[in-house]
């Protein structure tokens, strides 16, 4: 009995001896803090979950480029995104996954103490790579949407309703923050390391991805301000673009769920039947005897033929060409940037006088050749290919049908690049379909702003959609998109 008093005295002496019960709230199993190298893994994964997954409440940039359509359900090729709030998820993961914790991790890398020239290079390192993506990320959104919130973006406290800015504003911000970063890169140094999941850390390969993105904003505002894109364009091309296909920003899912290709997850993990290749893009491909059609679709079943169903109706999944098995496994690298992009850029760009750029058919040639032999056509086959479709620069329209086409062909699968270059470019001529939502009758150019932006924060979207030509429509155009 008297160890028992001894006992609980002595424990009562113990928890006397001081006032602060604050460590009692303390959950020691649990972090209270994230290493910058998390986060920035995370939301890059995010981004590039969104801009590559198929899933129709998230990304429909395939449809409203006319590579695939819809079997069932051809909501989305006839252009309702309402229904499932396309706009509202697509600017949520962009702000609230992918850009607020681009800024957390960065908030942490500038607590971070160095010691000696070295590891002060890779830490400036990678808050240059996290201002490109940073840069990548907001321009997506401009490029949806036209002005956004900017400036006082993820600012809870201080702008918890944040103004949209200009879009052309944004758009040269964006620019001089690529130059600023590409710049700040030491090519000597590495960076995030294996937790850069596009380059592995490899700070060479990110001056050449800002410098590349620097070229692909230029250009977009080449309608808009000629001589500003082509010094901007220069620049970029000076400071060192991609020189080939090992410079495509890729990033290499695993092998099973949740880090697997969002495509095996929507398409075959899901088990569903949603989407066949669109005739659009099928028929374009017969026509011209592609040869990546073998990589890019499969036989419509039970023939050997190529056969697209039709584009913004119901289709029976059983009757059409449909996504080839290559790009549905697991391990299927997403892709945000690429060099067969950039040469149709240069191309592009030397068509339309910029002399950095250097000569229009080499640039095409160049962007056919470096997309072939990414999906891995013979080279045979491609050289023939070239013959057949060569590069006609006669007049504007010509230049521009020529990349344009074999741009969209390109760009297979990447259906927000494809959607950038059809609305620059103006090709290919893509038609809407005959029945639409609300009856629109073209091709949607833009996303409407969300519905709950408009709930939530509803004078800065009124105020933002009062600036947009033709009210805030889907067919209304951003402000590169003169044409």
């Amino acid at each position: 009995m008297k160890k028992i008093v001894l006992l609980i005295s002595f424990l009562a002496l113990s928890v006397s001896c001081t006032d602060d019960i604050t460590g009692l709230n303390t959950d020691t199993k649990n972090p209270t803090s994230a290493k910058p190298e998390f986060l920035f893994t995370n939301a890059q994964k995010a981004l590039v979950d969104q801009m590559v997954n198929s899933s129709v409440n998230r990304n429909v940039f395939r449809m409203l480029v006319q590579q695939w359509t819809e079997t069932t359900y051809p909501d989305e090729s006839q252009y309702n995104l309402t229904t499932r709030p396309i706009p509202d998820t697509h600017f949520n993961i962009l702000y609230r996954d992918v850009l607020r914790d681009f800024k957390e991790s960065n908030v942490l890398l500038n607590k971070v103490i160095t010691a000696g020239a070295s590891e002060a290079a890779v830490l400036a390192n990678k808050k240059a790579i996290i201002e490109i993506m940073n840069a990548y990320t907001f321009s997506v959104l401009v490029d949806t949407f036209g002005n956004v919130p900017y400036s006082e973006a993820l600012d809870i406290e201080g702008h918890p309703l944040p103004k949209y800015d200009d879009a052309q504003t944004i758009y040269k911000d964006l620019i001089a923050r690529l130059a600023t970063a590409q710049a700040a890169i030491n090519t000597s140094e590495s960076s995030f390391g294996s937790a850069d999941l596009i380059y592995g850390g490899n700070a060479a390969k990110w001056k050449k991805f800002a410098n590349t993105l620097r070229l692909r904003l230029a250009i977009n505002m080449s309608d808009v301000d000629a001589s500003y894109a082509s010094s901007q364009a220069t620049a970029a091309i000076n400071a060192g673009v991609m020189t080939s296909n090992s410079d495509d920003a890729n990033l290499n899912y695993l092998g099973a769920q949740p880090n697997a290709n969002p495509l095996f997850v929507d398409l075959v993990a899901s088990g569903r039947k949603d989407f066949v290749i669109a005739n659009t893009f099928v028929d374009k491909l017969n026509a011209l005897s592609d040869p990546r059609r073998a990589k890019y679709f499969t036989f419509a079943p039970n023939t050997t033929k190529y056969i697209g169903g039709i584009y913004g109706s119901s289709n029976s999944y059983t009757n059409f060409s449909t996504v080839n098995n290559t790009l549905l496994a697991p391990t299927f690298p997403g892709t945000i940037l690429s060099y067969s992009e950039q040469e149709f850029l240069l191309a592009e760009a030397a068509a339309r006088g910029v002399a950095a750029a250097g000569v229009a058919v080499a640039h095409y040639n160049n962007g056919i050749t470096a997309s072939m032999n990414s999906w891995g056509v013979a080279t045979a086959d491609a050289t023939a290919y070239l013959l057949a479709n060569p590069y006609i620069g006669t007049s504007t329209a010509a230049w521009k049908k020529s990349i344009g086409e074999q741009a969209w062909i390109a760009l297979y699968n990447r259906g927000f690049e494809a959607w950038d270059s059809w609305r620059r470019l103006d090709f290919p001529v893509l038609l809407a379909p005959a029945t639409t939502f609300n009856d629109i009758t073209s091709v949607p150019t833009r996303f409407n702003y969300p519905a709950s932006e408009a709930t939530v924060n509803a004078t800065n979207v009124a105020a933002a959609a009062a600036t947009v030509t033709g009210g805030d429509k889907l067919t209304s155009k951003i402000f590169w998109d003169k044409f």
